[in-house]
């Protein structure tokens, strides 16, 4: 257990860890201590040979409300701090090490996720949504441009048309219209998203994580890829893959009928 004082960090003996964001009274708005606690956190179930795989969620009724205004504001009075280096060193890493991380990220969406809190929740691997969650590019309403990720995700999960509309009307999505759309993964009443999201996480756990690293970073490719480009880093993947232990263990059991043990190796 880490002493963080915006988050909450645990590993469960399944290899499952969970970062929970904690700023309940300002539904879990960034203020720079949370931005600069996820990087760590982040950095920590990367180096944790134990951890293979994350939830991501937020303490009390919210995912995370993007950054807290009010705590901006007094930065820049102190600071003269410019937008262009405040998302470089708060929020581009955390999204830059999300993607890079060799373990599936589940975000467990209990409640709103707006602004970066929209990019946040987009750059996890899988979304499992409460039924009272929602998602909202709400930069348009203070005059803003979505950041974070959001210009990158958003359009390749709902295509240009609707990405335009979420993010120039400021649209509130609710989590039946997310999965419609293809933002979340499932969708199920608060008092079972524990379960559904846990029971997610836990599978990832103990599967070959080496080859859900590869999968993971062949999709992040394929979007700026050729075919042909695809075919050279699918066959490079493939090789890293069958040099594993998950491998061989896979192969072992397919011969013995039995289920696979696998360690993530």
């Amino acid at each position: 257990m880490s002493n963080y004082t915006c988050l909450l960090y645990e590993v469960r003996p399944d290899g499952v860890a969970t970062i929970t964001l904690n700023r309940p009274d300002v539904f879990n708005a960034f203020n720079d201590a949370q931005s600069y606690e996820l990087q760590d956190a982040l950095k920590q179930v990367a180096r944790d040979a134990q951890v293979r795989a994350v939830v991501l969620t937020g303490a009390g009724r919210a995912f995370c409300s993007g950054q807290d205004l009010k705590a901006s504001q007094q930065a820049e009075v102190t600071s003269d701090r410019a937008f262009y280096d405040s998302l470089h060193q708060r929020y581009n890493p955390i999204i830059r090490a999300m993607r890079a991380l060799p373990k599936p990220i589940i975000c467990r969406l209990n409640g709103v996720a707006a602004g970066a809190g929209c990019s946040l929740a987009l750059a996890c691997d899988a979304i499992v949504a409460s039924s009272e969650a929602s998602l909202i590019e709400v930069f348009i309403n203070i005059g803003l441009v979505p950041d974070s990720g959001s210009s990158y995700f958003l359009p390749r999960v709902v295509g240009s048309l609707k990405a335009f509309e979420l993010c120039t009307l400021g649209s509130k999505v609710p989590a039946d219209e997310a999965l419609r759309l293809g933002l979340v993964n499932q969708v199920v009443a608060p008092e079972q998203l524990d379960e559904a999201a846990y029971a997610l996480a836990s599978r990832y756990a103990s599967a070959p994580t080496k080859a859900i690293g590869l999968i993971k970073q062949m999709l992040n490719k394929s979007g700026a890829a050729t075919l042909d480009e695809m075919l050279d880093y699918e066959a490079y993947c493939q090789q890293i893959a069958g040099e594993s232990a998950d491998y061989q263990e896979g192969v072992q059991a397919f011969s013995e009928k039995r289920k696979p043990v696998f360690q993530g190796k």
